[in-house]
Parts: structure tokens; C-alpha cells; sequence
């Protein structure tokens, strides 16, 4: 058999089957099935309104003036806050690294953070990112290992410092 046609009929099948399975109601969907194939990668799904927040994220273009005066923040916290734009990348660029960002964001008071936005020259919604970071770190629930299976449970954490 030719291989287009070995191609063809393989993709039919595979379309048949999506709609069957579909048809019938087989297998998970929404967030179940979301969960299921993403826990364990450390991803948590995200709201309608925190996808349209997640847009204004990508702005940083890592200039450091949100890191200007952090070197006493930065030293004291003997490697665990590297600064704003650490924190910044980290939560508009990985998930996975959101427990991290979140851990590190305790070194650095709110207040500062408002005035670090006020600085950045494209206007990355600084606290919007944290405040994000902050719930989805909370929602995800622990650092390393991931569980073993979508049945652990991750809404059982500890604290973003705690584990990280």
C-alpha cells in the first residue's frame, strides 16, 4: 500500500473515531480532562479573565530599571529573590516556575512593587503579574516532586516558601 494512502486512511480513521468517541461521550472533558493531562506538569488552568490579563504580561523587555535599588533585597535574601524582573519573566513566561516566583516575591513588599511598575518603561502590569503568580502558585499546590497521578490531591500545600 502506498504510503499517501496508508497516510489517508489512518487520519480517516482517526477523525471517525474523535467523532464517535464525541458522539457517545467517551473520555474527559474541560477542566477534568485539563487537569488530568497538565497536573503533573505543574500547569493550572486559567480563567477566561485571567487569559485576557496574561496578554499585557509578555511586555517586559528585561531593561532591569525595575531592579534598580533591589541589590539589598537581592543580598539579603541569599539567592532566593533575584529581583523584580526575575519575577516578572518568570510569571509572564512559566508556569511551572510560578512556586518559585512566588517564594521570591516574599522578599519584596507590595508597595515597592506598585512604585517598580510606575518605572517600567512599557508598562508590564507589575502587580497584576504577582497578584496572578501569587494564586496560581497557591493553586498548584507544591514544588518538586510532581505527584505521581491526577488522583494527589494539589490543592493540599503548604506555603509558596515552605517547599520552594
Amino acid at each position: 500500500m502506498p504510503g499517501r494512502l496508508k497516510a489517508f486512511l489512518f487520519l480517516t480513521w482517526a477523525l471517525v473515531w474523535t467523532f464517535f468517541v464525541r458522539l457517545f461521550g467517551g473520555g474527559r472533558q474541560g477542566i477534568a480532562a485539563f487537569r488530568e493531562n497538565y497536573d503533573a506538569d505543574r500547569l493550572p488552568p486559567v480563567t477566561p479573565d485571567e487569559r485576557s490579563l496574561m496578554t499585557g504580561f509578555g511586555r517586559c523587555i528585561a531593561c532591569q530599571l525595575c531592579d534598580r535599588g533591589e541589590g539589598t533585597r537581592i543580598a539579603e535574601s541569599q539567592g532566593a529573590y533575584r529581583g523584580v524582573m526575575a519575577v516578572v519573566l518568570a510569571g509572564s513566561r512559566s508556569m511551572p516556575d510560578f512556586r518559585a516566583a512566588a517564594a521570591s516575591l516574599t522578599h519584596v513588599p507590595e508597595e515597592i512593587l506598585a512604585e517598580k511598575e510606575l518605572v517600567c518603561p512599557t508598562g508590564v502590569p507589575i502587580a497584576a503579574i504577582t497578584r496572578f503568580v501569587r494564586s496560581k502558585a497557591a493553586e498548584v499546590g507544591y514544588s518538586l516532586p510532581a505527584p505521581r497521578g491526577p488522583s494527589e490531591s494539589i490543592k493540599n500545600a503548604s506555603s509558596p516558601a515552605a517547599d520552594v
